[in-house]
């Protein structure tokens, strides 16, 4: 299989991404995941622009690398002068990474109205910027800044620009849709027109303005690109870089192509799911191939499809890329969606007893309940159709007060009765609202005999109005997410009155937590 390049520029130009940054320590930590991975080249950042760059690539160069060369990144040098004598190539040099990479300008528009010089010019500092780099011991790649709107204005003059490189030593030249408008079969022909006259190896760089950048990439490898350079889960600035966990996906699982050492690939979710962590930002779930919901199956004839065959409703194998198969549950669900959750959960119940609770979700999820951030609220009303099920505890009565007290301020006192292996408890906590004194109140009456309870955490609680429309009186649903040593669970209420769509799903969320401590 021909071998791709993967160059990551996550670093440098994800970093340019609204709202994704990276510390210098961030930046070492992903850097090290994506040699793990087995990219060929990892681009640091931008030396001398900013501190944290120079103190990655201080950090950079003592660590063993086990696959991935680190870059440098930056331009040729100034107008008026020389390579020699240009801040910017000594900050190259002193990053003291093996590679360099740096860009020039393609388009005449920028030739002549950004950097103010001629055309000739323009050539020679690009030429005498690589063989400077070239002459002290660097391998150099170098990005064509803009290059489809260049040679779309002035075709023979973009193609000089890349033809500076290549006498200057670039061992790579990368095309660039800087701007991230070109469509892909502009990508076709321009770069197929462009292969004779070049003969040289080359990569491409895309933007995702025209939310092509994945698809220009790989119709720039089908023409003979060798190099993909792009960032994990397409962050970067504006709409993003081509997402190079799709390119791997589809270069290794569709087109034929080795791009990372074997059995690589299946690290992509970790990858994905790491980078989004490191940076503090939600993960963007549905991706393909490494979203929660990239392989996740709502509508029931996909899921009873699904059942029969997997491949009826998936492109690849979800554990490919390290993912996995799910089914959601809602009011779109069949029998199927029950019974691969049954199954999943350990849960036996046959076709015939799980059309009660589909029933139910369907006529719940009308009243304002949602299963498919739920599926703890599934699995036991699943488990409730199970044969010979006896639920650990059962609702007697709950009464809560919230009180206001000169000197104390608000407070909460809530009551809970329950019968418990047969047993009636009557107890009552006070907490710092509503919902914490009931679920004060419950532990208490369970803990003596289920003392795993204390090790039941609750580690999210969510409310969403669902019909802003009727003030006050609105449907109010509720989330709430539990956790213990080893596990983290989700289950929902919905009402008018938020206490008792709290208690549902507090007390679906014991139940459940208790099934699963066994």
């Amino acid at each position: 299989m021909q071998q791709i390049q993967i160059y990551d520029t996550t670093l440098r130009d994800g970093t340019q991404s609204e709202g994704f940054n990276l510390s210098a320590n961030d930046k070492v930590r992903v850097a090290q995941k994506l040699d793990d991975l087995g990219v060929a080249f990892i681009e640091g950042g931008w030396p001398g622009s900013n501190p944290k760059d120079v103190e990655f690539f201080e950090r950079a160069r003592d660590m063993q690398w086990k696959h991935a060369l680190i870059t440098a990144f930056g331009s040729t040098c100034r107008v008026k002068g020389g390579p020699e004598d240009d801040a910017n190539i000594k900050a190259l040099l002193d990053s003291k990474t093996p590679v360099c990479t740096i860009f020039g300008k393609t388009w005449t528009l920028h030739v002549k109205e950004v950097l103010l010089t001629t055309n000739d010019d323009n050539l020679r500092i690009i030429e005498q910027s690589v063989a400077y780099l070239k002459a002290n011991g660097k391998r150099v790649i170098y990005d064509a800044e803009h290059f489809f709107d260049g040679y779309k204005a002035d075709s023979a003059y973009a193609l000089e620009t890349l033809k500076a490189a290549v006498r200057g030593g670039a061992e790579t030249v990368v095309l660039c849709d800087t701007n991230g408008g070109t469509l892909p079969w502009e990508v076709e022909s321009i770069v197929r027109e462009l292969k004779p006259a070049l003969a040289h190896p080359f990569g491409i760089h895309t933007h995702n303005d025209g939310d092509c950048a994945v698809i220009n990439s790989l119709m720039a490898v089908r023409e003979g690109a060798i190099q993909v350079q792009g960032t994990i889960n397409g962050v970067g600035e504006r709409c993003g870089n081509a997402n190079l966990i799709s390119i791997m996906a589809d270069l290794e699982l569709k087109m034929g192509y080795q791009c990372l050492p074997a059995g690589k690939l299946e690290h992509l979710y970790d990858l994905s799911h790491f980078v989004a962590e490191v940076a503090n930002i939600t993960p963007d779930e549905h991706l393909p191939f490494v979203g929660k919901s990239a392989f996740a199956h709502k509508g029931g004839v996909h899921v009873a499809a699904m059942r029969r065959s997997a491949q009826s409703y998936q492109h690849v194998e979800p554990e490919k890329v390290g993912n996995k198969m799910r089914v959601v549950v809602s009011d779109l669900s069949g029998r199927g969606n029950l019974l691969s959750k049954a199954e999943e959960h350990g849960v036996e119940v046959d076709g015939t007893e799980v059309v009660p609770v589909l029933n139910e979700i369907k006529e719940l999820e009308s009243r304002g309940f949602s299963f498919e951030a739920a599926e703890a609220s599934v699995t036991i009303m699943l488990k409730r159709q199970e044969y010979g099920y006896k639920p650990p505890f059962e609702l007697i009565d709950f009464f809560v007060n919230v009180e206001h007290r000169q000197g104390r301020g608000i407070f909460a006192e809530a009551m809970v009765k329950v019968r418990v292996q047969g047993e009636v408890l009557h107890t009552a906590a006070e907490g710092n609202g509503p919902v914490n004194a009931l679920d004060l109140a419950l532990r208490k009456a369970l803990v003596g005999y289920y003392p795993q309870i204390a090790n039941f955490h609750l580690s999210d609680y969510k409310v969403r109005i669902l019909d802003s429309d009727h003030g006050t009186e609105a449907i109010t649903r509720v989330l709430i997410d539990t956790r213990n040593t080893t596990s983290r669970w989700s289950t929902v209420g919905a009402g008018t009155n938020i206490i008792e769509a709290s208690w549902r799903a507090l007390a679906d969320s014991v139940e459940y937590g208790l099934m699963v401590a066994h």
